[in-house]
């Protein structure tokens, strides 16, 4: 998969961009705040719907366009994938004038030139970033971790991006109608079909993200014994937000704090413990006015020789953790999907000592497309800057160009 052409007008700092994009490594350079990371924003974007670095979509919008009478920004681009087919993807952001709360922003999302909904983006672009702030998900708090898992199954399982979508419509419906129990406004024969949807939606989530993990974790191990020289070994802990029952060898049943990754659920079994637990602990939910239980209190622990990597792991394992991870999360998105998806890396480079950087650099060679930022050039290998692509950008402009080397 790759892109082979990106359209931006109106996009952070880029007023008008219209660029044709080689396959291969591609290396942007130049000094910071110069749009370098807007290029790999607006390609994850263009994947996920949403951006990496903000929460606000409407930050995207190019502050120029503040001058027109409508602001807008538009992205495109023409993504090729393994089986020849090309489609064209575009995502436009207009404010609007709205007369009860002055302005809202407009998204509208086209995949060959017919409105779709954000779901349908789903397999369009299929993209794995890297970037320094990934540490969040061994230091950060547990919303980082269920956000990588989210993103990550998101572009690659209708399924799951359709239940997490209800069961976040869900949770807040339910949330109203306890606090509303709670103050005698309503009965709680009324949860019925808001436990039933829940239950259902939750139980494809936690499938899905045990599953996720399980087959990420047994490459993660790998890498991660390479980086190290076979010193540490790598666990991924899945912790769901409530106790799952497992069940072993068909005869033995016993409660595991989370789910061993080796004895995976499907969704109805999950599903069924998760109605069991929450008709349980109704009255407590009452009391609360909240939904105590499910996958929105889900978490995922790094574990290095048996240790919590967030606890008791030091600045260089935290960052080999994570570089492991990502590199399984590449490798299992290829074989997922059939095809490797486009590599996006944000001045990750400079982040590593010099042998977890050629290691890097030296694991991405078979990629079909990927993407780079940096503001020193030099500290790419010779060969990966011989086998690259090598864009100079300048105030949201590609000033210089060099092919890679015959």
């Amino acid at each position: 998969m790759h892109i082979e052409h990106l359209s931006l007008q109106n996009f952070r700092n880029y007023a008008r961009l219209e660029i044709s994009l080689p396959s291969g490594p591609i290396l942007l350079h130049g000094s910071n705040a110069q749009g370098k990371t807007s290029l790999l924003e607006a390609i994850y974007y263009l994947a996920t719907a949403r951006s990496p670095y903000t929460t606000s979509d409407r930050q995207l919008i190019n502050w120029h366009a503040d001058r027109d009478l409508f602001s807008f920004a538009r992205i495109g681009a023409e993504v090729i994938s393994a089986k020849r087919v090309l489609n064209r993807v575009e995502i436009t952001l207009t404010e609007e004038v709205d007369s009860l709360n002055g302005t809202r922003l407009n998204k509208e999302i086209r995949i060959n030139g017919v409105s779709r909904r954000v779901m349908d983006l789903i397999g369009q672009i299929n993209v794995v970033m890297f970037l320094p702030q990934d540490l969040t998900l061994v230091e950060g708090p547990p919303a980082e971790r269920r956000r990588y898992m989210n993103i990550t199954l998101c572009q690659t399982d209708a399924a799951y991006t359709t239940a997490l979508n209800t069961f976040e419509k869900t949770l807040a419906q339910r949330n109203a109608l306890l606090k509303r129990i709670a103050e005698r406004e309503a009965g709680p024969d009324q949860l019925v079909f808001w436990n039933e949807q829940l239950t259902v939606a939750g139980g494809i989530i936690v499938a899905g993200r045990q599953r996720l993990l399980r087959e990420i974790e047994i490459r993660a191990r790998r890498i991660h014994h390479d980086l190290t020289g076979g010193a540490e070994d790598l666990e991924l802990h899945y912790q769901p937000g409530f106790i799952v029952t497992a069940n072993n060898s068909g005869q033995l049943s016993f409660d595991v704090p989370g789910l061993d990754l080796n004895r995976q659920l499907d969704a109805k079994e999950v599903a069924a413990q998760f109605m069991a637990r929450l008709t349980a602990i109704q009255g407590e939910e009452i009391a609360r006015g909240m939904t105590l239980l499910g996958p929105q209190r889900d978490e995922l622990r790094l574990m290095v020789n048996g240790r919590d990597l967030g606890l008791f792991g030091s600045r260089g394992q935290a960052r080999t953790g994570v570089m492991a991870l990502k590199i399984a999360e590449l490798e299992w998105m290829r074989d997922t999907i059939g095809e490797w998806p486009i590599l996006l890396l944000d001045e990750v480079i400079a982040e590593l000592d010099s042998n977890r950087r050629a290691y890097l650099l030296n694991r991405i060679g078979g990629v079909s497309q990927a993407l780079l930022t940096t503001t020193e050039p030099d500290i790419f290998t010779p060969d990966f800057l011989q086998k690259s692509t090598r864009w100079h950008i300048h105030q949201g402009q590609i000033i210089s160009m060099s092919s890679p080397a015959p």
